[in-house]
């Protein structure tokens, strides 16, 4: 529920209102991702966190924006974000 919005103090013979403006805070990385070294075949996993909760994220290799599949998979909780990467080949680098 936003807070945002007017609120007013009413006496019944008098009132006086304000405005609330609430400023959104960016989201940012509180944990940043680290280099990851798997094996051929193997799952690779990426891991981040951010300081919003749910707050909309995008993956990308290189300037392509990655969807889930069999290939990648993506889990967000919270401000824990991952990217799972299956069965690895050398073409992934």
């Amino acid at each position: 529920k936003a807070d945002a919005g007017e609120y007013t103090c009413d006496t019944g013979d008098q009132q006086t209102t304000a405005a609330v403006l609430v400023k959104a805070l960016p989201v940012l990385f509180k944990h940043w991702l680290k280099n990851e070294e798997v094996e051929e075949g193997g799952t690779a996993m990426l891991h981040c966190e951010l300081t919003k909760p749910d707050a909309p994220v995008e993956w990308r290799k290189g300037d392509r924006v990655l969807q889930p599949c069999d290939k990648y998979e993506i889990r967000q909780e919270g401000t824990h974000v991952e990217l799972f990467i299956y069965d690895a080949e050398a073409q992934d680098a």
